[in-house]
């Protein structure tokens, strides 16, 4: 069974976090959500969520999948926090996969990991780094090797679909997607 973990920011995008996590769920890969701190979590529109731990607790796990919600402030915290740019940086490494949705691709591509990389964001953050080794691409959800990105919280439903299929395969995909009736 396939191991995920979802970095939480203060300011994260509680559609996507909270999509990211309950489709994952539903697919039955295990979920750890974790905070960059002890804190429970504002998310950008004042939903409040609990982490299950927090990102010191995480520092010697293993993960099939670094997922990033976006959302600002959220993706410049996860941007900005040294110990979630190890973790991306040694996913990355060990040839694992990675994906982030709206603002947060900022923060793969602070860890470099976007170089040579086609990538999707929310309409101008990629753009706003002037980086040209990415590739920005207007598609709902792009993968480029083992990296995922996507446009934002309307397409925060099919980014879960396609990371399931990723994990799980495409039928575990198409179980999911049915028991939503889409």
């Amino acid at each position: 069974m396939s191991h995920v973990l979802v970095p939480l920011a203060q300011g994260c995008e509680e559609l996507e976090a909270i999509t990211i996590t309950d489709l994952l769920v539903r697919a039955g890969i295990t979920v750890t959500t974790c905070g960059l701190d002890e804190q429970p979590v504002k998310a950008s529109r004042g939903t409040t969520i609990i982490p299950d731990t927090s990102i010191d607790k995480v520092q010697n796990a293993s993960f099939d999948l670094i997922v990033l919600p976006g959302g600002l402030p959220g993706a410049d915290h996860l941007r900005d926090n040294k110990q979630l740019q190890a973790l991306i940086k040694k996913q990355f490494s060990q040839n694992k996969y990675l994906a982030a949705i709206c603002a947060a691709p900022k923060a793969l591509a602070e860890a470099g990991v976007l170089k040579g990389k086609t990538a999707t964001s929310f309409p101008g953050v990629l753009a706003a780094l002037n980086d040209d080794s990415i590739t920005i691409s207007d598609n709902a959800v792009v993968i480029d090797g083992n990296i995922v990105t996507s446009r934002g919280p309307g397409t925060a439903m099919d980014f879960a679909l396609t990371l399931i299929e990723l994990l799980e395969g495409k039928e575990k995909r198409e179980e999911v997607n049915q028991q939503l009736l889409r």
